[in-house]
């Protein structure tokens, strides 16, 4: 089994390099390739990652290569994670947004949008050279925002799924907080990437118990400590949001505190510099406990389970992802790419039914939808005014001033990504 990484040389690839070694027996990868431009970063991580299952004593072979056909070529699946503009741009988004009193931040609001207008037409050059490469393979897509991104690849009809850390970080946690398996725990979890909630928390699958109701007498104030929300906004939810929600439930203090204090791309950039230095030690075999604070936890475990089941092997059952909505979502056009517990095999992912929604959810569902359809159309259009009507749509701008002064500064903030500009 081969497959591909697009995105390899990022400074989390190890993480991902041990959840491959660990669960080599629900994934059996005879060759992992690793594609990245960067080719100073890339021998890094590639070094470690070779350090990595050798010490682990896994048989497959690391390849690394900057030329994305040749590193596609034959693979089964190819991973999507990637960052256009690198943290330099991440940084941008997430600072000049606060100049129009917005929230910055890389997948949501303006600087979501930004991130989506550099990364929705490199991301389907690439699928392009994979279906040229190899029809069959999957296209599993970690590359945010994942709901955009994957839906123009589906609307350009390749074979992909998206793929989110945040439900199998939920499921983590509240099987610690329960005392049982993770794999015990399933998830009621519905919207839209970065936009869910679990209004469910059954045990043993989707028809078991549903504890979310003892969950939450027990677990309140951790759960709400966790979400940085308090908890009687929890309590009077009745369910569980993620702490992506905060952007949207507590706006205007998320403003002032972004404004308080260095961006998370300068923190993570430092903190890429230091994994670097890291992973240029011929003796470090294994990922340094500094990873953990780089974000994306669990990923590994997410993409073995997803792939595996993808391609015919031993994932589980049920698996959160982002797909078309096919119904599922009787509010949304069958082409929405919602985020959900879906059945996945070989054939793809088919979304469990999802009872009828509280109006407080499907309403802010439907609205960010919105916004997404006319972010792709930007995306995929370009131009100044498609722009302003995708920034106008969203709940986090909403404002014609504040759409004009966004719009504006992610053009000039952007304009080398965008060939339009």
């Amino acid at each position: 089994m081969k497959l591909a990484v697009v995105g390899g040389g990022s400074t989390y690839t190890p993480e991902l390099i041990d959840g491959f070694a660990r669960l080599r027996d629900t994934l059996p990868i005879t060759e992992l390739v690793l594609v990245d431009p960067a080719a100073d970063r890339l021998e890094l991580v590639g070094g470690l990652a070779r350090r990595i299952f050798a010490k682990l004593d896994h048989p497959g072979k690391i390849v690394t290569t900057s030329d994305v056909d040749a590193g596609v070529a034959g693979a089964d699946a190819v991973l999507l994670q990637l960052r256009v503009g690198g943290q330099a741009a991440r940084n941008q988004d997430e600072t000049w947004p606060l100049e129009c009193g917005c929230v910055g931040q890389e997948t949501t609001g303006a600087g979501g949008l930004a991130k989506a207008l550099r990364t929705v037409p490199v991301v389907l050059d690439i699928a392009e050279r994979v279906r040229r490469a190899n029809p069959d393979a999957w296209i599993i897509d970690f590359t945010n925002p994942v709901g955009i991104v994957t839906r123009a690849l589906l609307q350009a009809g390749h074979k992909a799924v998206g793929l989110c850390n945040v439900a199998i970080g939920f499921q983590r946690k509240f099987a610690k907080l329960l005392d049982v398996a993770p794999s015990e725990v399933h998830l009621d979890h519905v919207g839209l990437n970065h936009l869910t909630w679990e209004t469910g928390v059954r045990l043993g699958g989707p028809e078991g118990e549903d504890v979310l109701p003892r969950l939450l007498a027990a677990h309140g104030e951790t759960i709400a400590e966790d979400l940085r929300l308090p908890l009687s906004v929890v309590d009077r939810l009745g369910v569980v949001p993620s702490y992506y929600l905060r952007y949207f439930y507590a706006h205007d203090e998320v403003v002032r505190e972004l404004g308080t204090k260095p961006s998370r791309a300068a923190e993570v950039a430092a903190m890429e510099k230091e994994l670097l230095e890291m992973y240029g030690d011929p003796a470090l075999d294994e990922k340094p406990a500094l990873l953990a604070k780089r974000g994306g936890a669990f990923y590994s475990e997410a993409a073995v389970d997803l792939a595996a089941s993808l391609l015919g092997g031993g994932g589980s059952p049920y698996q959160v992802v982002n797909t078309y909505n096919n119904g599922t979502l009787p509010f949304l056009a069958d082409d929405a790419v919602i985020e959900v517990q879906a059945a996945v095999g070989p054939n793809g992912p088919v979304p469990l039914p999802v009872p009828p929604l509280d109006p407080l959810f499907a309403g802010l569902i439907a609205n960010v939808t919105a916004y997404e359809d006319l972010a792709l159309e930007a995306a995929l259009r370009g131009g100044r005014d498609r722009v302003f009507k995708a920034l106008l749509a969203h709940p986090l701008v909403g404002q014609h001033a504040y759409a004009d002064g966004l719009t504006d500064r992610l053009i000039a903030h952007n304009r080398e990504h965008l060939a339009w500009a």
